[in-house]
């Protein structure tokens, strides 16, 4: 499997210090109330805006974090031609733009405080960026604004690490939805390489399939019956080149409407095992993962994601990998990445996710930290047709990309799981490849 090349810019060892006389008299006794309140907008010409807190520094010889990394973006081969091509975001040069703010919109003891810019940091896209070689951009601190209370008095300081990294991925796609068990092929450029086929079925696990001891019994009623008012039994197998079924996923808590509602919510979420084979028993599978999904209700609704990483089959010590909230109507991607804080659909904030400080569980490689995988699956009613994308670090074999295929038709799944259960006739002959 050959990667494709990425670069992670990545924005960390983020402090503040602010001089008093900056605050100007009314506001000198905040300063220790507004060290929750620092923040800036982090900004690259042709990616969303990401917004970080800041800390302030208690005294000048403090040192911020030099581990955290609260912004990161991810550029493509595209994205770098991009930015180093002249006016091409309407600016002779684009550059990486830090804007930063003290206090917010709100109140603090009966008073209120509006956010205010003090400064800001700019760093211009140079020749570097494009060579494809670990490059630290600006590491220390550096003044971003002027002493408005005493011009001959330093200003706002800012500290940061600006890095550059390679990242390389391996991308893949799923050539059809998934319940129509599409083979999976490997995206290098325009070439596509097939390196799996998904086996999706919706029947009751036999006694004779090895996924059959996980699974509690299905009842006795009929498959449509209990469509109506549950989605169960569903699975997954990602099968090899050679036919060898090399990952699987399935739904171990059925998808079923909360009372007083037609829909799946938090307090009763649907549950998927990804599950991959057991090295020391021949023919038995191993928990690897656990994906629970919902639907949150609003303007715009949205299914949200939490994945588990599984340290075995109880589940103790399990760690939250990812919490993600996907537009039910629009779609959206489902990323895991370990330095980076979620900002899910409707700009909520998701801490990071949990470190157990051992990442072997993703990979033989053991190495965690960055980016690990996303998946970009469309909304309710389209053709999805998941892509997945794996950081190349965390993959050493075919089999360890087989897993997160699981992972990804999963979620992928979990989009029509997640439906309103009561449907109207046309919408149902809208959704029938679905067999509602």
């Amino acid at each position: 499997m050959d990667p494709q090349a990425f670069t992670r810019l990545s924005v960390g060892s983020l402090g503040l210090r602010i001089p008093k006389t900056i605050l100007g008299s009314s506001l000198k006794s905040w300063v220790q109330a507004l060290s929750s309140q620092c923040s800036c907008d982090i900004k690259l010409p042709g990616f969303p805006v990401q917004a970080t807190p800041i800390p302030l520094m208690s005294s000048p010889d403090a040192t911020p974090d030099g581990n955290s990394v609260p912004s990161s973006f991810y550029l493509e081969e595209s994205d770098l031609r991009a930015l180093l091509t002249p006016r091409c975001f309407y600016s002779p040069h684009a550059c990486l733009e830090i804007v930063v703010f003290i206090g917010k919109r709100g109140s603090h003891g009966g008073v209120g405080v509006k956010r205010q810019q003090i400064g800001k940091f700019k760093l211009d896209v140079g020749p570097e960026w494009g060579e494809g070689k670990p490059v630290i951009l600006f590491n220390g601190w550096i003044g971003i604004g002027k002493n408005k209370g005493d011009s001959t008095k330093p200003g706002p300081e800012l500290h940061l690490r600006v890095k550059l990294d390679p990242d390389p991925r391996f991308v893949f796609q799923f050539e059809d939805i998934t319940t129509l068990s599409p083979q999976i092929v490997q995206l290098r450029g325009s070439v596509k390489q097939p390196i799996f086929s998904c086996e999706f079925s919706r029947d009751r696990v036999s006694h004779g399939d090895p996924l059959s001891g996980y699974c509690s019994s299905l009842g006795d009623v009929s498959e449509l019956e209990a469509e109506r008012r549950e989605r169960k039994g569903w699975k997954v197998k990602i099968h090899d080149l050679s036919g060898f079924a090399v990952a699987a996923a399935f739904i171990t808590t059925p998808f079923v409407p909360s009372t007083g509602c037609d829909w799946v919510t938090k307090s009763n979420p649907g549950a998927w095992l990804v599950v991959r084979p057991d090295p020391c028993r021949p023919d038995s599978w191993q928990p690897w993962g656990k994906l629970e999904a919902w639907r949150e209700r609003g303007l715009q609704d949205s299914i949200c994601c939490r994945f588990h990483l599984l340290s075995n089959w109880q589940g103790d010590g399990d760690v939250l990998m990812s919490e993600v909230l996907i537009s039910a109507e629009k779609g959206g991607d489902f990323v895991i990445d370990m330095d980076r804080q979620m900002l899910t659909t409707a700009g909520t904030p998701v801490p990071s996710p949990q470190s157990s400080g051992d990442f072997s569980g993703l990979g033989p490689s053991g190495q965690g930290g960055g980016f690990v995988m996303s998946c970009r699956v469309q909304g309710e009613g389209k053709s999805s047709k998941p892509v997945v994308q794996l950081a190349m670090r965390h993959i050493m074999c075919v089999e360890d990309a087989a897993i997160f295929m699981a992972l990804s038709a999963a979620v992928d799944l979990s989009i029509v799981a997640c439906k309103p259960f009561r449907r109207t006739g046309r919408s149902q002959r809208r959704f029938r490849h679905y067999s509602w």
